[in-house]
């Protein structure tokens, strides 16, 4: 008997504003964005070494805030610096958000743009059928390997893109995080062909297990989900949408599994403070270095 659990990655326009709402209740990007301050620097002083150019891509880049902040932290420690970047993104509006967010940003004039609506495995396929043998000195992966097929080898593919000196950033959640732990326990009810729940844990074995090093930074970050628990709030009801990737979760789901999601999200995933539930979003940070 089907599972009348659906996907809620299959309705794009709710993932999304589910999406911003989470985003909206949570310290996530304000964390990534210290780590771009405090720690960024330092992966690009070592693959800069030199160079008056630099190749980046980007995939799954959403609506470029994260993209642009990178790139103005490499032009803030290297003003002369000249940048490529080419952005993967399937979604069309993501796409055209990141493409207004460039046209209102000033000062972005030493970067050049290559727009891909396309998916990280279309990109691949793309430039395996063009032969390219461009390289590509800086490639970022943020919360977006939940939707490829294979993470082994999407990251093996974008690894062999490297220069020398080239680095690979991958962010994902950790394995003790809230995700970390749905996914653990309730994979196969939440987590399907569209999304899985792939943790920084997995990157990392998958890394040891072809003797790849790599650099790790821990990322704490948390989001409040109280209007989770409150039946009949909207916002409440979109932010548990989004928690267990699952179209109109209420209504969809059993009373008996709506209670038992509710327990382990209070017990598994999230801390009281204040009377308010926040949920555990720590992610990791992993830096790669090219194939040798």
């Amino acid at each position: 008997m089907a599972s009348p659990l659906k996907s809620l990655y299959l309705d794009r326009s709710s993932y999304l504003q589910a999406f911003k709402l989470f985003l909206e209740c949570s310290t996530g990007y304000r964390c990534m964005k210290d780590f771009m301050d405090t720690r960024l620097p330092d992966v690009l002083a070592s693959i800069v070494n030199g160079k008056s150019h630099l190749n980046v891509i980007g995939v799954g880049s959403g609506s470029g805030e994260l993209d642009l902040k990178m790139l103005s932290v490499l032009h803030q420690n290297y003003p002369q610096m000249t940048v490529h970047n080419e952005v993967v993104e399937p979604d069309p509006q993501q796409l055209q958000d990141y493409r207004s967010l460039v046209s209102r940003t000033p000062g972005l004039g030493y970067i050049t743009y290559k727009w891909n609506k396309m998916t990280a495995q279309e990109f691949e396929e793309q430039w395996k059928e063009n032969k390219t043998i461009k390289k590509v000195d800086f490639i970022h992966m943020i919360q977006m390997l939940y939707c490829v097929e294979d993470a082994g080898a999407t990251i093996s593919f974008y690894q062999s893109l490297l220069d020398r000196n080239g680095k690979l950033l991958i962010n994902q959640v950790t394995g003790d995080s809230g995700w970390g732990k749905l996914g653990k326990t309730y994979g196969k009810e939440f987590f399907n062909a569209e999304v899985s729940c792939v943790t920084s844990e997995d990157v990392k074995r998958l890394l040891a297990s072809k003797g790849l090093s790599y650099r790790s930074y821990e990322l704490p970050s948390e989001t409040d989900i109280t209007q989770c628990f409150i039946k009949g709030n909207e916002r409440g009801e979109q932010l548990l949408d989004f928690v267990t990737q699952v179209q109109h979760f209420r209504k969809s789901a059993s009373p008996e599994l709506q209670a038992e999601i509710e327990e382990f999200l209070r017990s598994e995933c999230s801390k009281e403070t204040d009377d308010k539930v926040f949920f555990n979003y720590n992610s990791e940070v992993i830096v790669v270095d090219r194939l040798n």
